[in-house]
This record gives structure tokens, sequence and C-alpha cells, in this order.
């Protein structure tokens, strides 16, 4: 545990001493304990630990991941002693992914059993174990499930959110608030799955009929992980042509992560579709891929284009387009990287569109570029107040920007802010406080380039 730091160490400690007394009943001379079930409730734990991480290593969560749903089914056909006991055995031989190995495992352990023993002692409380014996009422029998599940969700919850207050300093209301809700969803199914294997192994098929539970949810978690490992793909490739744009154009990098940033808030206030909120994140994040087209002396030029450059520099939504056009994920992305220097008076590029037929995307990717642009300090000049930018903004409205979204960001950025981390300088030359070596003269602050301090 060398590394741990010392509130993290207590709580370590503190848990496992909890967990040693709620597994302690277990030991009691003439103890009412099924050990025939609680063993086989372990063995098929380890089993299951094993085969998650052969199939698919990448996606076993340390210590738990692929024995989560046989908790329930544990904490639903053992006392609470003994189904703490059993979560604790096969957490310990559970897989652990990051160092300090030692205190990740035995903090596990010591959760799952803490979480474990309290789901069973709610279901007990509840009447759960009655629901179980000959022809079960499952709609009664359904209460106490579900209270099981919330308890585990609750107490897994707070000590994850104590033991990253303690080991990395994070404020325990916001993981609350994070944590909870992705838990809750899971846990009831796996405490609905674990009320299924109960309800079978006390059935006069046994313990071998409960096994059956397990395959389908095996293979929607093989789905699952199929998707995550699909999404992560999708997120690799964009990370890779965002990283290709700042190698190329280091004036503005860190700018296409802010603008697929700000391209979210101003969706997400217009109440768009969380499916469309990605796309126009990645919109946002890609606006600017096409500079992969335009020759590096173009873009890394001191002082202003001239004409032929300028016009070279305006293909670039083009290029964009066509960079990503086979990229099927991107969908409404594409559009946005096409339209977003259009502007709503037809005088904008690549193809002089105006009002509504310039595509919805485009508009909020466009407001969001302007915003980013503004505020942003570059080695060629300082970067604008909100404030200020919001007022050029305004006044560009219905000219170069949709209206309606100038107001959707000014109403997002008085309701979350724009922290200063948003508006990093986003050069690494010494002017720009980067580090790195500065422009000679400054002259690139003549060049007037895409996305400039005044909007229009």
């Amino acid at each position: 545990m060398r590394g741990t730091p010392v509130a993290a160490r207590g709580c370590i400690l503190a848990a496992v001493i909890a967990a040693a007394c709620c597994t302690l009943p277990v030991s009691r001379p003439g103890a009412s304990v099924p050990w025939g079930a609680a063993a086989l409730l372990a063995a098929l734990c380890l089993v299951c630990e094993a085969v998650g991480r052969r199939f698919d290593p990448g996606s076993v969560q340390a210590g738990a991941g692929s024995f989560l749903p046989l908790l329930p089914a544990a904490a639903f056909l053992l006392p609470p002693p003994a189904a703490a006991l059993v979560a604790a055995v096969a957490s310990l031989a559970g897989r652990v992914d990051r160092p300090p190995f030692a205190a990740r495992r035995i903090w596990r352990a010591a959760q799952l059993a803490l979480t474990c023993c309290a789901a069973s002692w709610t279901y007990t409380l509840l009447g759960g174990p009655a629901t179980l014996g000959g022809v079960p009422d499952f709609p009664y029998a359904l209460l106490p499930a579900c209270a099981a599940a919330l308890a585990f969700s609750l107490v897994l919850t707070a000590l994850d959110c104590l033991i990253l207050a303690a080991a990395e300093g994070q404020p325990v209301p916001r993981s609350w608030r994070t944590l909870l809700p992705r838990a809750l969803g899971p846990h009831l199914v796996h405490a609905l799955a674990g009320l299924m294997m109960a309800v079978l192994w006390r059935s006069p098929y046994g313990p071998v009929s409960a096994l059956f539970v397990l395959l389908p949810m095996y293979l929607s978690c093989w789905v699952f992980a199929q998707y995550h490992r699909e999404d992560a793909a999708h997120r690799a490739t964009i990370r890779a042509l965002v990283h290709a744009v700042d190698i190329k154009d280091t004036y503005t990098r860190g700018h296409s992560e802010r603008v697929g940033r700000a391209s979210v808030l101003i969706a997400r206030e217009l109440g768009m579709d969380p499916a469309r909120l990605e796309a126009l994140r990645f919109a946002g994040i890609l606006h600017d891929i096409g500079k992969l087209g335009v020759p590096t002396r173009v873009l890394r030029k001191d002082g202003p284009l001239t004409p032929d450059e300028r016009r070279v520099m305006e293909l670039h939504p083009e290029y964009g387009h066509e960079i990503v056009r086979s990229i099927g994920f991107l969908d409404e992305a594409r559009a946005a990287i096409l339209h977003h220097h259009e502007r709503l008076d037809g005088t904008g590029y690549p193809y002089g569109l105006s009002g509504r037929r310039i595509p919805e995307s485009a508009r909020i990717v466009a407001v969001a570029d302007a915003f980013d642009a503004m505020t942003s300090t570059r080695s060629y000049r300082r970067g604008r107040p909100v404030p200020a930018a919001l007022t050029e903004l305004r006044r560009c409205a219905g000219s170069q920007f949709d209206p309606r979204m100038v107001r959707a960001l000014a109403r997002a950025l008085d309701r979350h802010g724009w922290s200063g981390a948003d508006t990093a300088v986003t050069a690494d030359e010494a002017g720009a406080g980067g580090g790195g070596r500065a422009r000679p003269g400054g002259a690139r602050g003549a060049r007037a380039p895409p996305g400039p301090a005044r909007a229009c």
C-alpha cells in the first residue's frame, strides 16, 4: 500500500474492519449457514471472472465486472454474513489493472462485502426470503428485490465517493451526483437477474437451472462491450484527426475541442435530442479538419494572405467534407463541417448559402467557432472577455450568425459559465504563455485568419 494517501489508508482500514464485523457471525458455533450454496456461488463468481477476462479482458472491471450479476443472487439466497463472505472471497481473487494493486484489491473486497451485506439485510427485512418458498409471489417478490438493488447502489456509491474524496480529493457531492445515476440502472437489472436465479435455485430443478440465467446476461454484456469498443474506436479516430490538425496548425491547438464543447452547450440549450448532441460535438471538434489539405506555408504564414492564398484557405471546408464523407458515424457532422463558414446574408463560403438553407448544425458550429476564436488568447493577440465576445456576436446576428444560436449560447453561458480552462492559450509560443518559440515580429496579427477577434 506504499504510495496510498494516509486518508485513503484510513478508509480502507475502516472498511476492512466493518466488513470483518459483517462476516463474523458465520464463524459462531451453530451458525445456520448453507455452506454448500455459499461455496457454489463463490466458485461461480471465480469462474465468471476467469471467463470474462479470457473473452474480453479490456471490459472487465477490477474486482467485480464479470461476476456482479451473481452478487444479488447471493444476497437473496444466503444470510447477510454469508453473502458478504462470498462477495469478499470473489473480490480478493478479482483482477486489478492499476497500482496500488494490494490497496485496490483489499478495498474492493471490503466494499463489495459491505454492499452485498446491506442488500441482503434489506431483502431479509422486507420479507424477501419468504417469497422464494414454493410458488413465488412475483408481484410482491419484486419489491424486496428492487429495494435490495437500491441499497446496493446507495452503499456502493457512498463508499466510492468516500474513497475518491480520501484518495483524490474529489468533492463528495459532485461524485455522488455523477456516480449514483450511472449505478441505479445496471444494479436494478442485475438484481432482477439475481431474483430469477434465486427462484430457479429454490425450484425443484435446483442450482443447475439457475445457471441458465447467466447465459443471456453474458450475451447482453458481450453486446454492450462490443458497443463500447466501437465507440472507443470512433473516439480514437476523432482524436487522431484532431491531433493531425493541431500538429499542422499549432496556433489553434485546443480550439477544436472547445468549439465542440460550445456547440454542445448551444445544442443542449435548444433542447436537441441527445443523439444530435454527440453529432454536434463531433462537428465542432472536426470543423477545421480540412486544414490538412491546406499547404502548411499558408497556414503558418507571417503577415496577410494574398488573394490566391485566401482562396486556398477558403477551400478547407470542402477538403474537410471530403476527408470525413466516408466516415459513417459522423452523420450530421459532415454538413456542419462543409457549411460552418456560410453566412446568413449569403456572403459566406464555400457555396454562398443564406438563411435557412444553411444546415442548422452549421449555424451552431459557426457561432461556437467565432466565440472561441474571440475569447482565446493566441500568440498574435490576446483573447477578449466573454461579455465582449457575446456583444460582438449579437452585433453580427442576422447578417453572419443565426440570432437564435447566439441567444442560446448566451443563455448557456449564463447558466454554466465558460471556465478559464476553456479559454486557455491555444498556441505553444512564448508570446502566448505556452513556453515555445515566438514568431518573429508578431506579424501573425496582420493576417486576419479565419475566426478573427472580430466576428464580422
